[in-house]
């Protein structure tokens, strides 16, 4: 098989034009085949799959792949902004085998202990009283105000941070995923919160998720304990607070959703099932790399190279008379939870979170609008997500002070008990 040409400069996956407008990047890439180089960031270089069999057949394939970063690092300055997301840790995202198994069995067996009518009413009071703050006026920015503070809080109640390093949990987290200068430090930070926490709960175990998997029969240690809960908090904070803006900019911006925020027939599940297809929060990531030479789709590859699956890419396709947006068929079929063994663990309960913060946003504020022009949006930068800096809209107030008053009840009637259920 001839190998497809490849473009003599990768393309840039940073910087605000990328983050403006990422499709018609892929657009680029796939005219070079199913894999393409492109630059993550100054001097760091990669190959993307942007074809959705291409990216099927790398996320399952364990032998000719492997998912440790190390070989690869080694020839990454040490100071690398994406290295905060793509240097080896011993977690379950960079481990292969058994060691993958160990790691994932613990992860699982965690996150299952979050009973979902527990989650989901957990998450319906604070979203009820997160609407309370801003109802009343008229306008709010749901990325600040409401999708990044929401999945914060099921994070801080799950895991047992203490409230007042919620907010370095999510700059941490953010930090990362933008992959800027201040990714390493943003990264530090997110560290040094939860080694503090293990660390605690080591001493004095709790009811919460840290202290389960301190107890858990993989017999993590404190750092492997660290490694998995930053991991998981990762995943689970700035990817589903992109899902939640993402999803309501689709609602507010598609005219078959025009009657759904006064009860119309599109739902918010459709919302988030269209923008996993056409614009998921995690856009390219699932870094792999050859354990040998060797050549996959056409292309020939180096033992130890960088290659990344785009989910935005995959899961969008170029035919004519249709848009590269188009939905394909089959609901289940996209890739934004990724495939094979290393598939996103907590799909269930970012779904729970996502769904019913969407359904109470709607609930609350029918008639709810875009403030300022789609083209004046702008997206954080960055190679790895999809994200909004700001989605401000403006809706008629609504007076919600018997509804604060009735959450404030529910609040105080669930003192001492953890709002979300975790085990027995």
């Amino acid at each position: 098989m001839t190998p497809f040409a490849q473009p003599s400069q990768p393309l840039a996956l940073y910087g605000p034009e990328f983050a403006a407008d990422p499709q018609s990047h892929y657009r680029r890439l796939r005219e070079h085949g199913p894999l393409a180089p492109v630059r993550l960031a100054p001097g760091i270089d990669a190959l993307l799959v942007t074809d959705y069999q291409a990216a099927v057949d790398l996320l399952r394939d364990t032998h000719t792949f492997t998912k440790d970063p190390r070989a690869w690092q080694a020839t990454v300055p040490e100071d690398s902004p994406v290295l905060p997301m793509l240097g080896y840790r011993p977690t379950a995202l960079f481990s292969d085998g058994d060691v993958h198994a160990r790691y994932r069995d613990a992860i699982n067996d965690s996150l299952a202990l979050i009973e979902p009518h527990a989650l989901r009413a957990e998450v319906t009071r604070v979203a009820g009283r997160l609407i309370g703050e801003f109802a009343a006026t008229g306008s709010a920015d749901l990325i600040a105000q409401y999708a990044r503070r929401l999945p914060l809080h099921v994070l801080v109640t799950c895991f047992g941070v203490a409230p007042g390093d919620g907010e370095r949990v999510v700059d941490g987290i953010a930090g990362m995923f933008n992959s800027t200068e201040n990714a390493a430090t943003a990264y530090a930070d997110l560290v040094e919160v939860v080694t503090a926490l293990v660390a605690d709960r080591r001493a004095q175990p709790s009811r919460d998720l840290t202290s389960y998997l301190l107890g858990h029969p993989a017999n993590l240690d404190n750092d492997e304990t660290v490694r998995q809960i930053t991991l998981i908090m990762s995943a689970g904070h700035d990817p589903t607070t992109n899902l939640i803006g993402n999803a309501m900019l689709h609602m507010l911006t598609d005219a078959r959703y025009a009657g759904s925020l006064h009860g119309g027939a599109m739902t918010a599940h459709e919302a988030i099932n269209e923008v996993l297809w056409q614009n998921p929060p995690l856009a390219n990531l699932a870094a792999h790399y050859p354990r040998h030479d060797t050549e996959f789709h056409g292309v020939r590859l180096r033992a130890g190279q960088l290659l990344l699956v785009s989910y935005a890419a995959a899961n969008t396709r170029s035919t004519p008379g249709l848009s590269d947006l188009a939905v394909r068929s089959g609901a289940s079929a996209h890739l934004a939870w990724s495939a094979g063994p290393h598939r996103c663990p907590a799909k269930q309960p970012a779904l729970l979170i996502a769904m019913t913060a969407i359904e109470q946003l709607t609930s609350q504020l029918c008639d709810a609008k875009l403030a300022v022009p789609v083209s004046g949006l702008t997206w954080r930068p960055g190679p790895f997500h999809r994200a909004l800096v700001r989605l401000p809209v403006r809706f008629t107030p609504v007076d919600m002070s018997a509804e604060a008053h009735r959450l404030r009840a529910a609040g105080e009637a669930a003192d001492g008990a953890p709002a979300v259920s975790i085990g027995p």
